[in-house]
């Protein structure tokens, strides 16, 4: 991320708009079951915002910058790990669920997306829900916060199609927010 991302990011306006808007609309009526892995927390105002709703938290971030303030900050209460959603360092049919909030647009390629979804649908248990939240890109705003940093925005008419080609089934999309909410589950 570049300066004025790092910077907005790592706010108390930006970790309060995640705990009382993103977290409750990204997760309504989804059950996380009892270990969870999130992908791309950055910051972590997202992992701080889970910890506590899940039984067990894992959480993979590529920057090792961002790991270790994750794990300064939370301790032995969330498993920071050090790695790359598109190869992601777990177990087939690990987690319960795998979640992730305004990251995706973050991965360089929508190949590469699609690689990070296939690695989800790998980790996921059978019947374990992927979920989460993306910028849908809309303002001049967010594209100025972007200049120098990664801006691959996900087509919300095209991420049903994305996730089944990955496995995952009961795609669910939601748009009526400034966000893309999604839901898909890998079959029982």
């Amino acid at each position: 991320m570049n300066f004025a991302h790092n910077r907005l990011c790592s706010t108390a306006g930006w970790a309060r708009r995640v705990e009382t808007e993103l977290i409750p609309w990204g997760l309504e009526g989804v059950d996380l079951g009892d270990d969870v892995l999130e992908i791309g927390p950055g910051f972590g105002a997202t992992t701080r915002a889970l910890v506590d709703r899940v039984p067990a938290l894992s959480a993979v971030e590529i920057s090792e910058r961002y790991c270790s303030l994750l794990r300064s900050e939370l301790g032995d209460r969330v498993a920071v790990t050090q790695g790359d959603a598109t190869a992601l360092p777990y177990p087939d049919g690990r987690f319960s669920a795998v979640v992730c909030f305004t990251m995706l647009h973050h991965i360089d390629s929508a190949a590469l997306q699609d690689r990070a979804f296939s690695e989800v649908a790998r980790v996921l248990a059978p019947g374990g829900v992927f979920a989460g939240t993306d910028s849908r890109g809309v303002g001049g705003k967010f594209k100025l916060i972007h200049i120098g940093d990664t801006l691959t925005l996900v087509d919300p008419g095209a991420l049903p199609a994305r996730l089944g080609a990955a496995g995952l089934t009961s795609v669910q999309v939601d748009t009526t927010q400034r966000s893309l909410r999604f839901r898909a589950r890998r079959p029982a």
